[in-house]
């Protein structure tokens, strides 16, 4: 099936999960139409919705896929950002001191992991446990040096 009022193809898909709903339509523009599309807009000055409106063009960004495809690339939107000389140089400050507490991280990190070992290995050659140890206070008082009080 042929559509030449709009340049393109109708194709019916059959649905082979539920055979009550309608058959899905597809449609095949040929090159020679999206090119067409393309100059109207280029040269008349016409929106892409006018041109989706007149030729019943039903996907959102066909047009702007065929602007870019055959077009000059001049009608599609851009983002543009404007800085200030300071706002760039403050993004560049910004991703250094990030950078710089990365490395401070891995640097923490790695001193950590080496603690935890060396009081492993300290607990395995004295059979203590250092941490558990580590914050009380021992038995003997500090002057007596195990001689007793009485």
């Amino acid at each position: 099936m042929s559509c030449p009022d709009i340049g393109g193809q109708i194709f019916k898909q059959k649905s082979d999960t539920n055979m009550t709903r309608a058959a899905k339509l597809s449609i095949r523009y040929s090159i020679s139409f999206k090119q067409k599309v393309v100059k109207e807009i280029e040269q008349e000055g016409v929106s892409v919705e006018v041109i989706r409106r007149r030729y019943g063009i039903k996907g959102g960004s066909t047009v702007q896929r065929w602007l870019k495809e055959f077009g000059k690339n001049h009608l599609l939107s851009k983002i543009v950002r404007i800085e200030m000389k300071g706002e760039q140089d403050r993004v560049k400050e910004l991703e250094a001191e990030v950078n710089r507490l990365k490395v401070a991280l891995a640097d923490a990190t790695m001193a950590n992991d080496a603690l935890g070992t060396l009081i492993e290995i300290v607990n395995k050659h004295y059979q203590t446990d250092v941490k558990k140890k580590l914050g009380r206070p021992s038995l003997a008082r500090p002057g007596s040096r195990g001689k007793s009080t009485r």
